[in-house]
């Protein structure tokens, strides 16, 4: 069966970025994989490439705009991987994640990723341990 894998930005920053501390298990769970489908939002896809271009993340490995492009179009070469456009139905599930009532600006983007994966039925992969108790289909690497 090939599971839907929808990869959290730290997971695609750990693929792209070989001296990110969890690296060598998301390329090693990457390669064990097989013939498993990767795939991205734009939300992602921008996360990722910010993060790349942020002395702050990436110190001396700061890549340029056009060198975090380069990285991307590595990963987007892999035939496994696969863009997947915002489910039309989204508003609803993303607004119920995220009325809380505390006022952590890290929750908008947790809350619009579990929608994200929930309306559109796919499994997250993250490194982020939070978010297994957030959601139901999430896998911690």
């Amino acid at each position: 069966m090939n599971t839907l894998n929808f990869l959290d930005a730290n997971v695609w920053l750990a693929l792209l970025w070989s001296r990110h501390i969890d690296s060598e298990r998301a390329r090693s769970w990457f390669e064990q994989a097989g013939q498993e489908q990767f795939l991205f939002g734009r939300f992602t896809q921008i996360t990722v490439l910010r993060l790349l271009t942020t002395e702050q993340i990436m110190g001396v490995d700061t890549k340029s705009m056009a060198e975090a492009w380069s990285l991307w179009d590595r990963i987007w070469a892999d035939d496994r991987v696969v863009f997947v456009p915002e489910p039309e139905d989204i508003e609803k599930e993303f607004r119920a994640r995220s009325r809380m009532p505390s006022r952590s600006p890290k929750v908008w983007a947790e809350a619009y990723m579990l929608a994200f994966t929930a309306v559109a039925g796919l499994k997250l992969i993250t490194f982020d341990r939070a978010l297994k108790s957030r959601g139901n289909d999430v896998l911690v690497l």
